[in-house]
């Protein structure tokens, strides 16, 4: 049986799901329970759903214990985003709330969302109005459902803005308010400089490159997959790789027998997925980042970390054109190109984009409760 106060004037369901909504919704969560007037419910789909994936984060993050979780686990983007929905329907129905706050483009924003406006409930998306201009990515599509059927969008930067009005979007649906990543980035980074995690592996402080990859557009395909671990490789033999690997991305180094090949890089270490405060600690103190998640983009602008995008697009444009971001592609060169400007680049653009100052949470909070 779900439990809330009877007294609170506004209910808010939050959703999480996977590991980048942890680090978006903590800082929202955060917010509303410093408010009396608020009754927030914390729901976790279970779409990450493991330790290293999910528990970690919670409680590195200072999360409090899901009040509900769904516990969908994986499954394609059709059968886990219908099973999102069918078992956050009653969830929304018996809790009744006001306002739905989904975050990110991942299957539990765009289902959590969908089910809330068929209830007539509103629904607020924040980091809403990226765009990759790339509909083969999944996540692409989700952002442009999500934002056409939200009531009010959260925008953490002004190309998000731009994209909202561009498709006609209402100007008072659209609210910029600045990135809850950051919110939670340097809420957090204080704990994270405690962390051990370079003196347990052995590696020298900026003298290490820090790899992330989990898009099945990048290791589900050998093709792809094959000319990014060569250009691993030769990064490999002038500095230290440290690979964090995500669980689709070790499948698919056993499924594309590229595992053996992996072990044989002596510069470059596998680890398991870390908590949020030890994988801060290596990327505040990387030489280079290589990744394909957009949430890193973010965070090395922030960190002034140099930063290497392997895709040929980035929803976060801003990374780019104001942080320390560099859309290289998957080809092995052009990797290695990318890699090597931004070694001999001394320009330390470290300068945070407008808005984000660790506040974007206050924001948005005060826009929902603002517009009871």
């Amino acid at each position: 049986m779900l439990r809330y106060r009877d007294m609170a004037i506004l209910k808010i369901i939050c959703i999480c799901g996977a590991r980048p909504n942890f680090m978006k919704i903590a800082p929202i969560v955060d917010a509303l329970a410093g408010r009396g007037d608020v009754d927030t419910l914390l729901v976790h789909t279970g779409q990450h759903y493991d330790e290293r994936m999910s528990g970690l984060f919670f409680e590195d993050l200072g999360l409090r214990k899901p009040d509900v979780d769904l516990e969908v686990g994986s499954g394609t983007h059709a059968r886990q985003t219908a099973e999102i929905m069918k078992r956050f329907e009653p969830v929304c129905v018996e809790y009744a709330p006001d306002w739905v706050v989904v975050v990110g483009d991942v299957n539990s924003t765009i289902a959590c969302a969908l089910v809330a406006v068929k209830l007539g409930v509103r629904v607020a998306h924040v980091e809403a109005g990226l765009r990759s201009f790339d509909r083969g990515m999944p996540e692409e599509i989700n952002r442009i459902v999500t934002d056409s059927i939200a009531d009010k969008l959260f925008a953490s930067e002004p190309s998000g803005v731009e994209n909202l009005r561009r498709e006609g979007v209402e100007e008072g649906r659209i609210h910029f308010v600045g990135n809850v990543m950051i919110d939670s980035l340097l809420r957090c980074r204080s704990r994270a400089d405690q962390s051990t995690i370079i003196s347990k592996l052995e590696l020298q402080e900026n003298n290490y490159a820090l790899v992330t990859l989990h898009r099945p557009s990048n290791v589900d395909n050998p093709e792809v997959f094959v000319p990014i671990l060569d250009a691993l490789e030769t990064i490999s033999r002038d500095r230290r790789v440290i690979f964090p690997i995500h669980p689709r991305s070790r499948k698919m180094m056993g499924d594309l027998n590229l595992a053996s090949r992996v072990e044989q890089m002596a510069g470059l270490r596998l680890l398991e997925p870390l908590g949020y405060l030890d994988f801060l600690k290596l990327m505040s103190n990387a030489a280079v980042v290589l990744t394909d998640s957009g949430g890193i983009q973010e965070e090395t602008t922030i960190l002034g970390v140099p930063c290497i995008t392997l895709r040929r697009n980035t929803e976060r444009p801003i990374t780019v054109s104001e942080g320390t971001n560099r859309l290289a592609g998957v080809l092995c060169e052009d990797i290695l190109e990318a890699y090597h400007e931004a070694m001999n680049d001394t320009s330390n653009r470290k300068e945070a984009p407008l808005l984000w100052d660790g506040r974007a949470a206050e924001r948005i909070v005060a826009s929902l409760t603002d517009s009871n």
